[in-house]
């Protein structure tokens, strides 16, 4: 030992901390704190349990240096404390006391003389009671006790045996938290220290209490016996009076009983204190109850009772009738009519009997109204017993209101329940539906209902309608099965959404349900149809295309008929076609029209509920409704709730009520139960087909061609115009060579504007680009879908600026990276392009799904097969050249159907060189092959009819 160490005399005193633990510290003669460390040598030097305090580091407490010791080293340090021998040493009175205390508290633990503290349990705490000898009892200070508290589960922990009968104590300490009553009423110690298993019980029987139902034939109602209960022979019972008395006609108690049987009393006074009102009088058990308190005893008293450490017997029935949920029900009376004069939507009220069925019984309407005027909660009826909780009973009263109030139920009420299952939708906004989700409820449909909704839910039962003569075009089978579905839930005035991928034919499907229509039933109003203005030519083409025996009229631009003169002119037309942006600004006009049929094509437009737009288009008066998208949901849920609130008007209930009932559960917590709840109700409402369903793959081509016709923004075609004017105006004073480049220039200028203004007027990537060409609108509408389905594609353009344009809007539109390849791209990034757009392997974030190409620079040698859809956004009039193009990604190696998409800007000299490619014109394909100059040959009148704009393709 250090030779400088201190000899002046010391005095060791202890605190207790609150965490159990003692703190050791030092005090020299003039009072001075003596050094944590020196002090652990001194107190430590031969202590050889501790390695001679090799481990324990100096703390600090309350200010002072000092050594912390842990319950069970204080409990061996002051059992045999060894300090060093040479010093002047004295301990102060607390641990001299400690000194004392030890051996006895380490005998107590070693032979089990110490149990958990009773009063400690009733105040809500932990704690533990020691037996130590008689003399010693004095010595237990509080901060003694505290540290013996913190010691026992120390000790424990160490023995396997007790370490079970902690956590038995820990188990019971919540057990006095579940009743209203203090754990001292119902628990004496002794009691306690059995219920926890700390101590065993020696009596040879147990009291328990049985409830019996009564028995007509006797003329007594419910009984509650007392039943006494051998321990080592539970089937040896015997039924005893409230003194402990054997009822008559029982065989008398065994000998062993006699000397238990004050238990009796003490153990029924005990219950009387957990169920007051059990009390007949002055502490002593009833022994008779009604059909109330019957109720109240087997729903809420018996299991207050269990937890209390008592055992009932129940009768047998309760177990399984306390399971059973009751459910509400309605049984369907009314037909439903064949054809449109007797059915009339989702409004239809139909004729019904209210039931209930509990299990396998079944209540009439008259037993149930009686039950709920009786307000009764336990009932026998034909011999078996049923309960009837008094709030679902409170609930049904509600619904039932509620319904007589609709005067019936209407076949969106039946729908739904059949679908969803449960009763929230019959309520009122403002009830909490959460509060009645629990309160099942089904409809019993009849067989005509029955056979209806199966076709609805199974688009394959449907009648198949083969489409009319005058459609010109043929039809894949599912999109026969698509106008035969539209066409079933339209004789049945129910509304639909066809989602079909993209490239299925949702346009044909349509159009053929529009001929069917007015073949079949001669309509005297016209149909609807709503689309993005950036496919109004496109739809106007694909009607004259398949369609050409339909009278449309086209409602747009400055011409647009308004005011009565808009209802007068329409009544002769099959189908009215207009824009989004018109429902709103014109809604007064096609509000005056009651529609046969109303169609939103790009029904996504639609899915913020809240704006004017949306809510101008569910306004509408139609017969029919039909959402055309191929993407129902985008973002939120509540984008379907809009597409069907104007499907099926008010079927999903309004849009607080659906958002309270399924949005907030599914979008918080993911509930698989309430997800397939909304999946029920919307699944007979919306048919979608996905290319990759085998049964569809097997009916598509491998390559699927079209095309998709746009129209020009009126920038577009002011600046059309005045470059065409200004050309003719020069053409005719050039030379022969100077014809030729300025036709040539002409075609790119041309072109730039089809494609986007911004270009012809050279603005860059800064300047705002939307809302100025719908070619540039259509393009991203599209890939954005086929993002959605989780498709790659590819798009070539023949212009840089064009491919820049394209890559900027893109990226910052669909949020990723997008590829751009161009002829001043290196072989080096052109190769990590391909690569990485090739990859499918990477995680989704990291992969390239959208590739630009210019036509020259990406029309041959590339492998391309990862994607599935090729635009051509703007023409090269070499149908070679763009094959080639496509075929980067229709060869070998790839496994998906290809989907080519070609735009042609309509009124424009896009459309006329199509049309002259299409139909050749006597030109041979190998003059058109040639490329583009051909066209310089033509004279000026052939060339002013290939570029002239044609105004009715125009925006206003």
């Amino acid at each position: 030992m250090d030779s400088m160490i201190e000899t002046s005399a010391l005095t060791v005193h202890v605190s207790s901390i609150p965490n159990g633990s003692l703190f050791l510290w030092g005090t020299r003669e003039n009072g001075g704190i003596w050094d944590a460390l020196d002090l652990k040598n001194m107190l430590f030097a031969w202590h050889r349990a501790s390695f001679y305090g090799t481990f324990m580091e100096p703390s600090e407490w309350q200010n002072r240096e000092g050594i912390e010791l842990l319950p069970l080293e204080a409990l061996d340090y002051f059992g045999d404390p060894q300090p060093v021998q040479h010093l002047q040493l004295s301990w102060d009175t607390e641990c001299t006391g400690l000194i004392r205390l030890a051996p006895a508290i380490k005998e107590a633990l070693a032979t089990g003389r110490f149990m958990p503290d009773y009063e400690k349990w009733k105040s809500g705490e932990i704690g533990w009671k020691l037996q130590l000898p008689e003399e010693l009892q004095a010595l237990e200070t509080p901060s003694v006790s505290r540290w013996i508290h913190a010691l026992i589960p120390e000790w424990v922990d160490a023995d396997g045996v007790m370490k079970d009968n902690l956590r038995k104590l820990e188990a019971a300490y919540p057990l006095m938290r579940r009743g209203e009553l203090g754990a001292d009423v119902w628990l004496d110690e002794e009691d306690w220290l059995v219920a926890i298993g700390w101590s065993q019980d020696r009596t040879p029987m147990r009291s328990c209490l049985q409830l019996v139902e009564p028995d007509p034939a006797q003329g007594h109602g419910w009984q509650l016996r007392i039943v006494l209960q051998d321990r080592l022979s539970p089937d040896v019972l015997r039924t005893v009076t409230p003194d402990g008395v054997p009822v008559p006609g029982e065989l008398p108690l065994p000998e062993a009983w006699q000397p238990e049987l004050g238990r009796v009393q003490r153990d029924a006074a005990k219950w009387v204190r957990i169920l007051p009102w059990l009390d007949a009088a002055e502490g002593s058990l009833r022994q008779t109850l009604t059909e109330e308190e019957a109720w109240r005893f087997l729903a809420e008293g018996s299991v207050r009772l269990v937890e209390a450490g008592t055992s009932v017997f129940l009768p047998a029935w309760w177990d399984r009738i306390r399971k059973l949920r009751p459910k509400l029900r309605a049984k369907i009376k009314s037909s439903v009519g064949s054809g449109r004069e007797t059915m009339f939507g989702l409004s239809q009220l139909m004729q019904f009997d209210w039931k209930l069925a509990v299990g396998d019984i079944e209540l009439t309407e008259e037993e149930f109204r009686q039950l709920l005027e009786e307000k009764r909660k336990l009932i026998q009826i034909r011999g078996n017993w049923i309960q009837l909780d008094p709030q679902f009973m409170a609930q049904v009263e509600q619904i039932m209101k509620q319904v007589a109030k609709k005067k019936g139920l209407s076949f969106r009420d039946v729908l739904e329940l059949h679908f969803a299952g449960d009763a929230a939708g019959l309520l009122p906004a403002e009830d909490d539906p959460d509060a009645l989700r629990y309160l099942d409820m089904e409809v019993e449909l009849n067989e005509q209902l029955r056979h209806m909704i199966d076709q609805l839910t199974l688009a394959e039962s449907i009648p198949i309608v083969q489409p009319p003569a005058s459609f010109h075009g043929s039809l894949r089978h599912y999109q026969v099965d698509g106008i035969s579905w539209l066409l079933f839930l339209r004789r049945f005035g129910l509304g639909g959404c066809l989602a079909d991928d993209m490239g299925l034919g949702k346009t044909i499907q349509w159009i053929t349900y529009l001929l069917t229509v007015k073949e079949q039933e001669q309509p005297d109003t016209p149909s609807l149809l709503i689309c993005p203005t950036s496919v109004l030519g496109n739809w106007q083409m694909e009607l004259k295309r398949f369609a050409p025996s339909l009278k449309v009229h086209l409602h747009y631009g400055p011409q647009r008929l308004k005011g009565p003169a808009f209802k007068e002119n329409v009544g002769s037309a099959d189908l009215v076609l207009t824009s989004y942006t018109l429902s709103h600004l014109d809604e007064a006009e096609l509000s005056s029209v009651a529609w046969n049929s109303i169609c939103l094509d790009e029904a996504q437009n639609i899915k913020n509920a809240y704006t004017k737009q949306a809510s101008a288009i569910r306004r509408l008066d139609g017969y029919h409704r039909i959402a055309l998208t191929g993407t129902p949901i985008e973002n939120r849920l509540t984008e379907l709730w809009s597409i069907f609130d104007f499907a099926n008007p008010g079927y999903l209930g309004t849009i607080r009520e659906f958002t309270h009932r399924y949005v907030n559960a599914i979008e918080k917590t993911q509930d698989n139960e309430i997800i397939g709840k909304v999946q029920k109700l919307i699944r007979p409402f919306l048919l979608r087909r996905v290319k990759k369903d085998p049964a569809i793959q097997l009916d598509l081509p491998e390559k699927n061609e079209s095309k998709t016709f746009i129209s020009l923004t009126a920038e577009q075609g002011s600046l059309y115009e005045n470059y065409i004017q200004d050309m003719f105006e020069r053409l005719d004073k050039l030379s022969a060579m100077e014809r030729r480049g300025l036709i040539l220039a002409a075609l790119t200028k041309l072109k730039q504007v089809c494609n986007h203004p911004a270009l012809l007027l050279k603005e860059g990537l800064n300047a705002p680009w939307s809302g100025r060409s719908n070619k540039l609108e259509r393009l991203l509408e599209m890939v954005q879908e086929l993002r959605q389905e989780g498709d790659k594609c590819l798009i070539f353009t023949q212009f840089v600026e064009t491919g820049n344009l394209l890559k900027h809007v893109l990226q910052q539109e669909l949020g990723e990276p997008v590829l751009f390849l161009h002829g001043s791209t290196s072989k080096t990034a052109r190769d990590e392009m391909i690569a990485h757009f090739q990859d499918v392997s990477q995680p989704v974030e990291e992969q390239r799904s959208v590739f630009i190409l210019s036509l020259k620079a990406g029309g041959i040698g590339l492998n391309l097969t990862a994607a599935n859809h090729v635009f051509h956004y703007d023409r090269w009039w070499n149908p070679a050249v763009e094959n080639q193009a496509t075929d980067r990604a229709f060869r070998i190696g790839q496994t998906r159907h290809v989907q080519v998409h070609k735009f042609v800007t309509l009124g424009t000299l896009e459309e006329r060189i199509d049309e002259m490619i299409e139909r050749k014109l006597g030109l041979s394909q190998q003059i058109v092959g040639t490329g583009e100059n051909w066209i310089t040959e033509l004279s000026t009148d052939e060339l002013r009819d290939l570029f002239s704009l044609r105004r009715e393709w125009v925006e206003a």
